[in-house]
């Protein structure tokens, strides 16, 4: 491995991700707090499947990065999709 490079490991018990189509953000000034979760039809609760706090920094970094692979793949596969709008009290 050269010098810089981080060896990204991930657990099995994570291996196969976790599906979310729901995000809420809320942030304060030392940390933004991201909720990934799961809309089910016919229910009226959003199950959190997963949280991430970082730092303002962090959360910086990882829109810069989502911006870029956005931009990579919709330059191979075309322009994503809107989508619908989500109702005022889901955040996305």
């Amino acid at each position: 491995m050269k010098q810089g490079q981080i060896k990204i490991t991930v657990p099995e018990a994570l291996s196969l991700g976790i599906y979310a189509n729901f995000a809420s953000i809320v942030h304060n000034f030392a940390e933004f707090v991201l909720d990934f979760g799961r809309i089910v039809p016919g229910r009226e609760d959003v199950q959190v499947v997963a949280r991430l706090v970082m730092t303002p920094v962090h959360a910086k970094q990882l829109l810069r990065a989502l911006s870029e692979n956005v931009a990579i793949y919709e330059h191979n596969f075309g322009e994503i999709p809107q989508g619908p709008s989500a109702p005022s009290e889901f955040p996305m």
